[in-house]
């Protein structure tokens, strides 16, 4: 048997903590009360992401990371959804960390997916545009593709000047969008997009037609009837610890009702301007009284083993701890965001011993003189592998866990040499790779290979969907190859800050 920790005691990390059968049904029974309430039409801005939620599905094990899209699903016959992204992010080529795709590419991406499910798409805006030309040839794109779009510009005294801001001058200047579903989604593939200017700048316009239409916002996080410094919202924190945001208690919501919810800085300092414009749009300055007010998310009435959720959202926090490392390691980060990060871990006493999978891949490195990585099983058993000539740390220890999964003694070849030859010779003298050690995409492609005549292979392939969820760790920096493949595995992955011996590059 390949060397195997055992961790003592209760093993959590696959228990369900939250119902996602019962939060999609609060939810949208709240969606549609909010639609009620105002004759028929809300815009929703749709905070995070409309679906691969993986962060909520770490933190609150049994949520589904296409949750919300599949909420949509099911009220597709009242829902329709309008596309934001700024011009700036556009010119900027701003990337999404997660999917290593710009947003123009990823906005396209999702349209396709939205699409597929049946939800009608109504339109892009290209908000905060001031001519900036990759804007344009995005606008020009939108055009060719016969998707409908509109541009909005930025308006003069903004937020100040609320005055001009509700006035023909100010949204009244945006052009209106024609909807005609009762609820309208304002999406976009990341922040700073112009959502919710875009749903303020159509209330203006639907009231100034004579529909009473509002505005509601759905964030998952923070879940605003959880504890302040509770695990999940401080693992939201962790997330957003580059933005820099706070988790508060909403202040507006304890005086008007003497009741203590959570919710963040940007919203709390956003609010009282929103509900100025809202009043000013409307005429009606008692329907919301708090930022909490305008929020819909129902998680936190899904959530039904609390310390899943805690022990899961501990782990969040860690990962995003040794990720804040690495990124500042590689110039990607500050010092502020990896402190702050510390900050969190101190709140809860979290150690980085408490990642399971840490110091089996350390002690594993320090025995063999080389790089390691070590992998939790769903059963708790922790396996390792080491870097060699043959194999990145990440390949043989992805390799082992199949092994140990399938009941394959050590000994055993998974990968015939005559599969494993022209690979390397691929791989070494036609693309010019600096190492014959097959990063993860190689070493799945030659066993796959080998699986289709070799029943042994086969066998260890059929264990390869086990390890989504699972987590891993790594002594060095992963290479950008073995990193892709395990994200699109859906494996939890840490590394040590230190890149690998002699190299200042991993790419």
């Amino acid at each position: 048997m390949l060397n195997a920790y055992v961790l003592l005691g209760e093993f959590v990390r696959m228990k369900k903590g939250f119902d996602n059968e019962l939060y999609m049904q609060k939810q949208k029974e709240h969606i549609l009360e909010r639609i009620s309430q105002f004759d028929g039409k809300l815009y929703l801005e749709f905070g995070g992401k409309l679906f691969d939620d993986y962060h909520a599905a770490r933190v609150l094990p049994g949520f589904e990371p296409d949750a919300k899209i599949r909420l949509l699903r099911s009220m597709a016959d009242q829902a329709e959804i309008v596309f934001c992204i700024s011009a700036d992010n556009i010119e900027k080529n701003k990337i999404r960390a997660d999917l290593g795709l710009s947003y123009d590419q990823d906005l396209l991406r999702q349209i396709d997916i939205v699409r597929t499910m049946g939800i009608q798409v109504n339109s892009v805006v290209i908000t905060r545009y001031t001519g900036q030309a990759a804007a344009d040839q995005f606008k020009n794109k939108l055009d060719a593709l016969g998707i409908r779009n509109y541009i909005h510009h930025p308006i003069a005294g903004y937020p100040a000047d609320v005055d001009h801001i509700v006035s023909d001058e100010g949204y009244g200047a945006n052009p209106y969008i024609e909807t005609t579903k009762p609820l309208v989604v304002v999406t976009a593939p990341g922040p700073g997009s112009g959502k919710l200017a875009t749903c303020l700048s159509q209330v203006y316009h639907e009231n100034r037609r004579g529909s009473k239409a509002g505005y509601g916002k759905y964030e998952t996080f923070p879940i605003w009837n959880l504890p302040l410094k509770h695990p999940v919202n401080l693992a939201y924190e962790a997330a957003t610890a580059d933005l820099q945001d706070v988790n508060m208690i909403d202040p507006f919501h304890l005086e008007a009702y003497g009741v203590t919810t959570v919710n963040y800085n940007r919203d709390v300092e956003a609010f009282p301007l929103v509900r100025t414009i809202l009043t000013r749009i409307t005429g009606n300055d008692k329907f919301y009284c708090s930022p909490t007010d305008m929020g819909v998310n129902m998680a936190g009435y899904a959530i039904v083993d609390d310390e899943v959720c805690c022990e899961a959202s501990r782990q969040e926090i860690l990962r995003r701890y040794y990720k804040g490392l690495a990124d500042q390691r590689m110039g990607r980060e500050t010092a502020e965001t990896v402190e702050k990060l510390k900050m969190i871990m101190q709140q809860l006493d979290i150690k980085t011993a408490d990642r399971a999978v840490v110091q089996p891949a350390l002690e594993k490195s320090e025995r063999v003189q080389a790089p390691a990585a070590a992998i939790q099983l769903p059963d708790g058993r922790i396996i390792t592998g080491k870097g060699s000539s043959l194999l990145s740390a990440c390949s043989a220890a992805v390799l082992n866990a199949i092994k140990v999964m399938a009941d394959i003694p050590k000994a055993a070849l998974l990968m015939s040499p005559a599969v494993l030859e022209p690979v390397i010779d691929l791989k070494v003298n036609l693309l010019n790779s600096q190492s014959s050690a097959l990063k993860l995409d190689d070493a799945l492609t030659a066993l796959y290979i080998c699986a289709a005549s070799d029943p042994v292979a086969a066998k260890a392939v059929a264990q390869l969907p086990k390890l989504r969820g699972c987590d891993l760790h790594s002594t060095e920096i992963l290479h950008s190859g073995d990193e892709s493949i395990l994200r699109k595995m859906r494996m939890n992955i840490t590394c040590e800050p230190q890149f690998p011996a002699k190299n200042l590059s991993i790419g």
